[in-house]
């Protein structure tokens, strides 16, 4: 009986990972519409926190999370201080190397959104809701950002790099006016 329990177990969770690839394949191309939703569920979330005055551990445990993940999308794939072949061009003759992150944007979007959802989850439960002297949590998460965002910012700025790209290049002939 055992078996057939784990057999119809593994048969719903394959379905179930069908499902979800099927949505994340048709969600995809989407971006600003996906990114629209994660800032609604912000909202809602800051929103219901603010309402319900409580759920500050929640808060500070989702603000440390969306920064872990917002550091892996700013971040290289290839490091270049820690990886052999890791170097980023740094000249206008080097070899073209697409910035490859080491979360994409997709990965990103979907661990924001699971991150919302579960925390906004959260705050249904009372026993969640942990008693916490909540600006020391805001001055210590502030605090926090800052120095990761510095030492990242001097990351970027030591190996030249840049983790967005503006649009597509536009080129021009000599012939045309700018």
């Amino acid at each position: 009986a055992s078996d057939v329990y784990k057999r119809q177990l593994s048969l719903l969770l394959a379905a179930l990972n069908r499902r979800f690839q099927k949505f994340a394949d048709d969600v995809k191309p989407y971006i600003y519409i996906r990114w629209l939703v994660v800032f609604i569920l912000l909202v809602t979330y800051v929103f219901r926190v603010y309402l319900l005055n409580g759920w500050y551990i929640i808060s500070y445990a989702l603000g440390i999370y969306i920064l872990n993940q917002l550091i892996g999308f700013l971040s290289p794939l290839a490091d270049p201080e820690t990886e052999e072949g890791g170097e980023l061009p740094t000249k206008a003759d080097d070899d073209y190397k697409p910035f490859v992150r080491k979360l994409p944007e997709f990965k990103f979007w979907f661990s924001c959104t699971r991150a919302f959802l579960i925390a906004l989850t959260c705050t249904f439960f009372s026993i969640l809701n942990i008693p916490a002297y909540w600006p020391i949590l805001l001055v210590y998460f502030i605090a926090l950002f800052l120095v990761t965002m510095k030492r990242q910012i001097a990351h970027m700025l030591k190996h030249s790099y840049l983790p967005f790209t503006v649009g597509k290049p536009k080129y021009f002939s000599s012939d045309d006016k700018q």
